[in-house]
């Protein structure tokens, strides 16, 4: 079944709207470095509000310079993603792998609303005053914490499954120090991209079968020597 364009872009529209809306609801009603446990029998299973400038998983990449640099390479990346998919779509490529390129289209813009609009958009969230970021909806988006572009990435899932761990003594480089895993405090745009690469790793061979058969048909040398 061949899928249409506007499956692709209600599909993407889904995760965009799942990514904002969480994010949101964090900066609205957690402090920075609020932290909740979601489920008891789960307890690494947690909401924690951090926020970065803006590469995934809160890498950074430094100073304001740097900022601006991410935020238009991944404006100009979507859009060359806009047509890339619509390209792919009308080309018929399998579905499976439509939808995974779609899922890392979404969670590219997901990332990208907050490092464009939030910095105009919301009050800075301080982890010392503990305050509530307010929305200025209603002062033409001229006194939030930051200009255009330079937004940070609001970030929420936080999964430690193993907290205060201990390498071996003698494991190299790092024996006796201590670990945690798993450390990064990701959101639903990060998931998106990172599954949906992930997916496009595993199922190449599915979405490309013909590659794979050139592979094979294509003669070696002890083949054409023989």
């Amino acid at each position: 079944m061949n899928v249409k364009k506007t499956q692709v872009f209600l599909l993407a529209f889904l995760i965009l709207l799942v990514d904002q809306v969480l994010k949101v609801y964090i900066k609205t009603n957690y402090y920075m470095g609020q932290e909740t446990v979601l489920f008891d029998a789960l307890p690494w299973f947690r909401l924690h509000f951090v926020e970065n400038e803006g590469m995934a998983y809160g890498w950074k990449f430094g100073g304001s310079w740097g900022k601006i640099a991410l935020t238009t390479f991944r404006l100009i990346a979507v859009g060359i993603g806009t047509f890339y998919l619509l390209s792919i779509v009308k080309k018929k490529f399998h579905k499976g792998y439509i939808i995974c390129v779609t899922f890392i289209y979404a969670g590219a813009i997901g990332n990208l609303v907050d490092s464009l609009f939030y910095g105009m958009v919301f009050e800075l969230s301080d982890v010392y005053q503990q305050n509530l970021a307010k929305v200025f909806w209603s002062e033409g988006f001229t006194v939030g914490y930051e200009s255009f572009l330079h937004g940070r990435v609001v970030d929420m899932l936080y999964f430690p499954i193993v907290e205060n761990g201990r390498f071996p003594d003698w494991f190299p480089f790092w024996g006796g120090e201590s670990f945690e895993f798993f450390r990064p405090v990701f959101n639903i745009a990060d998931t998106a991209i990172s599954g949906g690469v992930f997916a496009l790793i595993l199922f190449q061979n599915r979405f490309f079968p013909g590659v794979k058969e050139n592979k094979e048909e294509t003669p070696t040398v002890q083949d054409t020597l023989s």
